[in-house]
């Protein structure tokens, strides 16, 4: 079994969802006492989010890199950003280390269309929203057509992900809140909708949307231990 490597505390209430989730599904396919070999390297989420609200992504991507070299250096066989925004620097995280890492974007445009979906909403930060890094990706390695919510709707996925669920805050009014987003979402055609941040697990399961909802951090997840039992 190879070492799982994750960048975590982006937020730590994410990282948990991670860890449990590898170490589920290897118990699962391997039976008995078997969990994971992993190495954490959780940072400061107080110190990245100050970074992404200046819009610092050079110190950010450093930041990341100093994680990844720890991991590396800890023994990790493979590595994971565990959060979709910060695969804004997945580029250059992937220059400093000598050992694979998995996209979160991959896994997900895979089980997109796995599904069949060739349009799909997307729900995460503002940044993960608004910026070209994760919808560009999804477009010219699945051929996927991403559509994100209007503006006013931008902002209330945005605020609920900061000011509540990486504080692990879940609340009925949030939920009922993404439940219209994601309305306005399917009507204008969408097909899936993408948790296209790590924390909105938490507030949503499948009985809230129409369409399926695709939960990043548990396609990454098994994308981690197909890689970590394969050979």
């Amino acid at each position: 079994m190879k070492t799982i490597g994750l960048l975590g505390g982006m937020s730590w209430e994410s990282t948990a969802v991670y860890y449990r989730v590898i170490n589920t599904e290897v118990k699962r396919r391997l039976g008995g006492f078997h969990s994971a070999r992993s190495v954490v390297v959780s940072i400061d989420f107080a110190e990245l989010e100050a970074l992404q609200t200046a819009g610092d992504w050079e110190t950010s991507a450093e930041l990341l890199v100093h994680a990844a070299r720890q991991a590396e250096q800890g023994g990790a066989d493979l590595l994971l950003i565990a959060t979709n925004t910060m695969h804004e620097v997945f580029d250059a995280v992937e220059r400093a280390v000598t050992i694979p890492m998995i996209h979160i974007a991959d896994p997900t445009g895979q089980a997109l269309v796995d599904r069949g979906v060739t349009k799909a909403g997307l729900l995460g930060t503002s940044f993960t929203m608004e910026r070209a890094f994760y919808r560009d990706r999804l477009t010219e390695q699945f051929g996927l057509e991403v559509i994100t919510p209007e503006a006013s709707d931008r902002k209330i996925v945005h605020d609920i992900i900061y000011h509540e669920l990486v504080q692990g805050v879940i609340t009925d009014a949030s939920r009922q809140a993404y439940r219209g987003v994601i309305e306005r979402l399917t009507d204008r055609g969408a097909e899936a909708v993408i948790m296209g941040c790590t924390e909105i697990g938490l507030l949503l399961k499948e009985g809230d949307s129409a369409v399926p909802l695709i939960d990043t951090a548990l396609e990454h997840a098994k994308a981690a231990v197909d890689v970590a039992l394969a050979g």
